[in-house]
């Protein structure tokens, strides 16, 4: 009922949603809380087109599509929205450190001082009467940063847990962030290629892209079970022996970030355990093994798919750990979005925020990670 009354709420104060019919609020509200499967079962008949749309009810959790909440995580993924255009993905020209440029260089023009390879250590913290006021960030060096708020795009198992002074946050609180769901299925790969997937259903006609290699390509996944088989697999502690696949080439469209004849070619690959039940991610023969079973399946839809690669690199959740201090992915499930993330009883009750300085809820605030 809890988790009704905050899609209830989010309804009622959303002048778009007031201004939906009943049928469609009810629609609406089974998106969010439904599984996936419900949702595509009721909409359409072909299993080829709801195993691709079923995709992106999986892609970065641990979750199947038969599980609660799951239908919610395939709304967000098809409610993007680019230059007035719905359901519109983009690519930034230059790849994704172009924001991060993009963003430091507006930033400074304001006046700020940016640093980076400077870890954070700690979170400043001192006690202000009943509650804790943030002061700043000691980094590992030593030098201490003093602030009156700081913004936080760390995961918050590492702001709350490993950052935030030890007692400046209620135990219950805490405790909540540490019951969060972080695990993530999702292994990425970046590819490097000498020439385009030939698509066996859509070959190619010249050299150039063609509109097979602008969107996100789907492989691997031809019904709801096989994607269900290949989550199977993983909840026991093995990768997917048939991974779920999503492509996608941004430099069919970005020029600027491989060289001419040349490509980048993104993975999302699903299903992949933090933990392996036989062996280690850290093993070269582990690595390569399902390496090469991805590659073998895109070789199904695309021959000559393997030959082409010039170089890659694997990052499984560890990887994504380590390398970006990512712990899992949290998931977009209903019951970890809007008021649900880590909130405790007393605060929902009492509706009470935190802002400024203070060391409360913070999950909104993103801006300084605990590595930079």
């Amino acid at each position: 009922m809890r988790s009704f009354s905050i899609f209830s709420s989010c309804l009622v104060g959303n002048r778009e949603a007031i201004n939906l019919s009943i049928c469609n609020r009810i629609d609406l509200v089974e998106f969010l809380v439904a599984p996936a499967s419900k949702v595509l079962d009721h909409w359409f008949e072909s299993d080829i087109l709801k195993a691709t749309l079923a995709t992106d009810a999986a892609i970065g959790s641990m979750a199947s599509i038969y599980s609660p909440g799951s239908g919610y995580v395939l709304l967000h993924h098809v409610m993007g929205e680019t230059n007035g255009a719905r359901g519109i993905w983009s690519y930034v020209e230059g790849g994704m450190g172009a924001v991060s440029t993009a963003l430091g260089k507006a930033a400074m023009e304001l006046g700020a001082t940016l640093v980076t390879n400077a870890e954070v250590n700690q979170i400043l913290t001192r006690e202000d009467y009943h509650n804790h006021l943030v002061t700043g960030v000691l980094l590992n060096d030593g030098t201490e940063v003093k602030a009156k708020a700081v913004l936080s795009n760390a995961t918050p198992y590492v702001t709350f847990q490993k950052l935030i002074s030890e007692g400046a946050l209620p135990d219950e609180y805490l405790q909540k962030v540490k019951s969060i769901d972080y695990r993530s299925g999702t292994t990425k790969f970046n590819v490097a290629v000498n020439k385009l997937p030939n698509f066996s259903v859509c070959p190619n006609t010249s050299e150039e892209p063609g509109v097979q290699h602008f969107g996100t390509i789907h492989i691997g996944a031809e019904s709801l079970t096989h994607i269900d088989v290949a989550c199977q697999e993983a909840w026991s502690g093995l990768p997917s022996q048939r991974p779920i696949i999503e492509m996608t080439i941004p430099s069919s469209l970005d020029k600027t970030i491989s060289p001419p004849g040349q490509h980048v070619i993104n993975l999302f690959v699903q299903y992949t355990p933090y933990e392996l039940k036989v062996g280690d991610w850290r093993s070269c023969s582990v690595r390569k093994k399902f390496s090469s079973s991805c590659f073998s399946l895109i070789e199904e839809y695309a021959p000559g798919f393997t030959s082409s690669i010039v170089d890659y690199e694997m990052l499984t959740p560890p990887d994504l750990e380590q390398v970006f201090g990512l712990t899992g992915h949290v998931d977009l499930i209903s019951n970890l979005m809007l008021t649900s993330r880590g909130e405790t009883d007393e605060r929902r009750e009492q509706g009470e925020t935190r802002k400024g300085g203070r060391a409360g809820r913070g999950q909104e605030g993103k801006g300084l990670g605990g590595r930079e």
